[in-house]
Parts: C-alpha cells; structure tokens; sequence
C-alpha cells in the first residue's frame, strides 16, 4: 500500500478481484469504489478463472495490495491451480503482503479449517453470510489490517460438534483409493492387514456419511469436506 505524502493525496491500492460471475465481481467492486473515497483510490483488475488470474498475477509489473479470490473456480491444469487456494499460495509466493480475502459456498468444517490452517488469510467470508453491509465491513477490517471471518465461519470454529480427525492410516487408504488402488492391493502400501483395511473402509464411509457408496463416493466426499486433496 502507497501512503499519501500529503493529506491531499488519496491512498493508492491496487485490488484483485477473482471469481467466475460477472455479476458477483461487480458487486465487489460496487462495495469496494464507495469506501471512503476521500481517503482511498482503488485500481480493481478482474479474472474470471485460474488461467486468466495467473497471467494477472505472475505479471512483474503488478503488486496487489488486497485479493478477493472465490475458491471454485474453472482451473488451468497447465499450471496446476484448481482453486482459489492455489491461487492464494502462488500471490503469497511473490506478494507476500498481499491481503487475501477467501470467499466460498462450502460449509463443511474440515473445509474451511484447511482453508485457514494453509493460507490464514486476512477475510474468510462464507457467501451465504454476504450482504452488501457486511462486504464493506469485512473489507474495512481487512484494510486496517485485521482479520475478518464471517458469521457461519465463527460458528464453525467454536463448535467442535463438526470435528472429523482420522489417523495416519486412514488418510493413507483416502490417498491410495485416490489414486486408483484397488483395495485388496492396499496391504502393498500400508502396513496393516487387508481386513484392517477393509473395516476402516466401512468406517470412514459410516463417518463420511457414504455408506453403501463406492470407493469413488468415499474419494469424493474425503475431497468435499478437505480430508483429502
């Protein structure tokens, strides 16, 4: 952020915004342009997806000050981002003052403490909990340099009824079934017996809610809820 060498001289920021609905871009930046503009200048670039966010941000002659990034996105496999958290980790890698405010639909508790766990980013606002009021609020929390998490994000973390931990082996039977492993192959990888396996299985699908469902059903929810990446 470039502070004013005089009163006159508004505060010159440069905003990223990254999320994959126009209409919702345009509300960012409706909120964003009517914070105090006596004191403010704001210079917002867009991206619509990963591809088209990555040239904005490996762009050398650019530096942003605060990003919002939506989380789902359409990705760019190319460069290995699929998400808005990529995204927070390849700005943070050449911005590391950058601000990041998170925005995202998923409410699922191990979700959105991997969020906070691997960027800690300055804003984590479920979309849900959005209000135009509440956008300005966030964004002038984020800009005096503390953090903000909205309301259902707050509820998450002072529950602990939504807590989901699974041990070493467990994550490494979600990683190998990822990767296409067959379960009776398993004991190759994982050193307990195939029967250890397949009873710890049948409880990460009665615990992941999936039961009766395939090992893909298992895979895919283990990714929904951030047990497995």
């Amino acid at each position: 952020m470039t502070i004013a060498s005089s009163a006159l001289t508004k505060i010159k920021n440069n905003i990223l915004i990254v999320d994959d609905h126009p209409f919702i871009i345009q509300g960012y930046k409706n909120a964003i342009t009517r914070y105090k503009p006596e004191k403010f200048e704001f210079f917002i670039t867009e991206a619509k997806d990963c591809e088209s966010a990555y040239q904005v941000i490996t762009n050398p002659e650019t530096v942003f000050d605060i990003a919002f990034l939506d989380i789902s996105m359409p990705p760019y496999e190319e460069k290995g981002l699929y998400s808005g958290e990529d995204l927070a980790k390849l700005i943070l890698e050449s911005m590391p003052d950058c601000k990041i405010i998170m925005l995202t639909m998923f409410t699922e508790f191990l979700k959105i403490k991997t969020i906070i766990k691997n960027i800690n980013p300055s804003g984590l606002v479920i979309k849900n909990d959005l209000t135009f009021d509440e956008l300005l609020f966030a964004f002038n929390k984020v800009i005096r340099n503390e953090k903000y998490y909205s309301q259902s994000v707050l509820k998450m973390l002072e529950s602990q009824e939504h807590s989901i931990e699974i041990d070493l082996f467990d994550k490494q039977i979600l990683f190998h079934l990822s990767k296409g492993t067959k379960t009776k192959d398993l004991p190759q990888y994982i050193p307990i017996s195939l029967n250890a396996i397949e009873v710890r299985k049948l409880n990460l699908k009665e615990l992941l809610k999936v039961t009766g469902g395939s090992d893909i059903d298992l895979v895919r929810e283990a990714r929904n809820i951030g047990l497995l990446f």
